[in-house]
């Protein structure tokens, strides 16, 4: 599974967890797209493409697709999550708990280096890119 599925199917996870998808969420997905080097219309296509999914199937696929990245993309993936579950100024306690169970149940990953790769992809959403 590619790195794109894998964070479209994180991506329509989270921002369903809480059944409130805010325009702040979706505007840092915009960004994530970008910042990614994705095409827009090929993720926004992935992310349609689960519609009517159950979540515990697209969960399975998600664990999966993560299992078969490197440590350092799913650190990626996983702080890109943490920072649109946050968009909204608030991570609700689904969207927690869905983050925490991959972090660290299904993945075992430190929580430190998530931290660290949120704070440096946080300054790249703030910083205009070079012309």
């Amino acid at each position: 599974m590619k790195h794109m599925s894998v964070l479209a199917k994180l991506y329509f996870v989270l921002i369903q967890a809480d059944t409130q998808t805010s325009e702040r969420e979706v505007a840092i997905g915009r960004q994530m797209v970008r910042l990614e080097g994705f095409s827009e219309t090929g993720f926004n296509r992935e992310v349609a493409a689960l519609a009517g999914r159950t979540p515990e199937a697209i969960y399975k696929e998600i664990v999966e697709g993560l299992k078969r990245l490197d440590k350092a993309l799913q650190i990626r993936c996983i702080a890109w999550m943490c920072i649109i579950a946050n968009a909204d100024g608030f991570m609700d306690k689904k969207e927690w708990q869905l983050i925490y169970k991959l972090y660290h149940k299904d993945l075992g990953l430190p929580l430190d280096q998530i931290m660290k790769a949120q704070n440096e992809l946080m300054k790249s959403l703030y910083t205009p890119l070079s012309k």
